[in-house]
């Protein structure tokens, strides 16, 4: 028993991730950015698509509800803050609510910061969490919406994973983020190690998502403060950093 986990690639650096199990054959879409690809590429692999996962509102992360639902007559799960900002949600969810492909079990966290109502999607069986906008690999998400108290409680949940979760996010944001991990902690060789396999990967058109928990506890930044202080101060200096 296990879950195939397909990348599409959208717009400029989104990710989006289609997720099969074969034992019910049902299929989920994560975060949809766009519709062809995603509708192309489960009809290539003769799916049918049976539910959407949105993590938050942002139309990067919802701009191909509207086209996958038509084509498949899907349900369009996302979080329940965010209902008035997501059309057609059919199943509203919230921390401790829990959702199925399979039967695999489906966790729904809150974790607000990026957006308020930002939802991350943990499925302990298969040892994976989609996180949308809010860990990335080396990094973490804008606090457009949110406080950098609610994005240091994020992390701190993370940790708590077991080391060998895979972590898939919504963006390929891996070398930015390494440049500006380097400079914050220029003697971390684990940052540096990544960061040039990051690069390497990138001119090879390799993805550098998903992520380990455990690899993230070494080399992202705000995984590694202390306080949300800190993560505040990380957070200012990323938002201004030049990579």
């Amino acid at each position: 028993m296990a879950l195939d986990i397909l990348c599409i690639r959208a717009l400029k650096d989104n990710y989006i991730w289609l997720i099969h199990d074969s034992d019910s054959d049902e299929t989920v879409v994560v975060d949809p950015a766009i519709g062809p690809p995603v509708i192309d590429t489960a009809r290539a692999h003769g799916w049918k698509i049976d539910q959407i996962w949105n993590t938050h509102w942002h139309d990067d992360h919802t701009g191909g509800n509207a086209e996958i639902t038509a084509a498949f007559k899907c349900k369009l799960i996302g979080p329940r803050r965010e209902t008035s900002k997501i059309a057609g949600i059919d199943i509203a969810v919230q921390e401790g609510d829990k959702i199925k492909i399979g039967s695999y079990i489906t966790e729904v966290w809150d974790i607000p910061g990026h957006t308020a109502g930002h939802i991350a999607f943990y499925i302990p069986d298969a040892g994976i969490i989609f996180s949308g906008d809010t860990l990335f690999t080396m990094g973490c998400g804008r606090l457009l919406e949110g406080t950098a108290d609610q994005m240091f409680l994020n992390m701190k949940r993370f940790a708590t994973l077991p080391p060998e979760t895979m972590v898939y996010s919504a963006h390929e944001y891996t070398v930015s983020n390494g440049k500006f991990a380097l400079s914050v902690e220029p003697e971390n060789y684990n940052i540096r190690e990544r960061f040039e396999e990051a690069e390497l990967n990138t001119l090879s058109g390799k993805e550098n998502v998903p992520t380990r928990i455990s690899e993230e506890l070494k080399t992202n930044p705000f995984m590694r403060a202390k306080s949300s202080s800190e993560l505040s101060f990380l957070r200012n200096l990323k938002d201004n950093f030049q990579s």
